[in-house]
């Protein structure tokens, strides 16, 4: 043996790389009518499966700040109003936008669309009076 099998030996076996087709593996079914393969055991395709991982990572996230001013604020925050929130992330995002202040009805939030985190929150009552800075964008909702 010489010794770059000895290394590579030594390497696969500490870190489980191998190399060619793991004996008796079937290869990937595909259906050639979508491009998609075929369900696997539990019933779910790996497109499917990437774009639940894709919506679960586009979810918008809110900052501890953010989480506060809401109890603090008393700012409602249903299941429409962050659908819309969502839709209006990913508006700021198709326009390349990246500190976004979003407006859902009469409730502002800003946003960093880059990270897909609600940075803080203003309700209706607070709203009157304020400036918003460094933002490169304004979407409503």
């Amino acid at each position: 043996m010489s010794m770059n099998e000895l290394f590579l030996n030594r390497i696969s076996v500490t870190t489980g790389i191998s190399t060619g087709k793991p004996q008796g593996a079937a290869p990937l079914a595909q259906d050639h009518n979508q491009g998609q393969g075929t369900k696997a055991g539990s019933g779910v395709t790996f497109r499917e499966a990437l774009e639940a991982v894709a919506t679960q990572q586009r979810q918008i996230a809110f900052s501890k700040h953010a989480a506060q001013r809401v109890a603090q604020r008393g700012i409602a925050l249903t299941e429409s109003s962050l659908s819309r929130l969502e839709e209006g992330v990913r508006l700021a995002e198709s326009k390349g936008l990246d500190d976004t202040l979003i407006l859902v009805d009469s409730t502002a939030f800003l946003v960093s669309v880059k990270n897909n985190k609600v940075i803080t929150t203003v309700n209706h009552d607070e709203l009157k009076g304020n400036v918003f800075t460094n933002i490169d964008g304004t979407v409503i909702v």
